[in-house]
């Protein structure tokens, strides 16, 4: 069974290019262009791994990666929090992420670590 992806962000340009390229890899995908409501699109989708942009409308992604690590049955899905910001690390952190990817980044980029994500367990 594939392994599936979530993708939160609001530039559409970014959502069809990633999903071209993980469902190119073999990964399931489903997008959001907004954080809101994330736990229960979370649920319901059931994804392996959530690639979360910071600037995304709704609670935005720091305070939607916030959400989903203080929920006990979603806080062990890996979150890849990605930002044109200089200060990803630092944002990816302040939001308990468990990666981070800096915007603009290269494809192979983008399949690497996405599949580290899935490949390894967050604690």
């Amino acid at each position: 069974m594939a392994k599936k992806v979530l993708i939160l962000d609001d530039d559409a340009d970014i959502l069809q290019i990633c999903a071209i390229v993980l469902k190119k890899k073999g990964f399931d995908v489903s997008t959001l262009n907004n954080s809101t409501n994330v736990q229960e699109h979370v649920r319901k989708y059931q994804p392996d791994v959530i690639l979360m942009d910071n600037w995304i409308p709704g609670p935005g992604g720091i305070e939607a990666t916030r959400q989903l690590k203080s929920e006990a049955d979603l806080q062990s899905i890996p979150v890849i929090f990605f930002s044109a910001n200089s200060n990803v690390t630092q944002l990816a952190r302040e939001a308990q992420a468990d990666y981070f990817l800096q915007k603009p980044f290269d494809i192979t980029e983008l399949e690497a670590i996405v599949q580290m994500a899935v490949s390894q367990p967050v604690a």
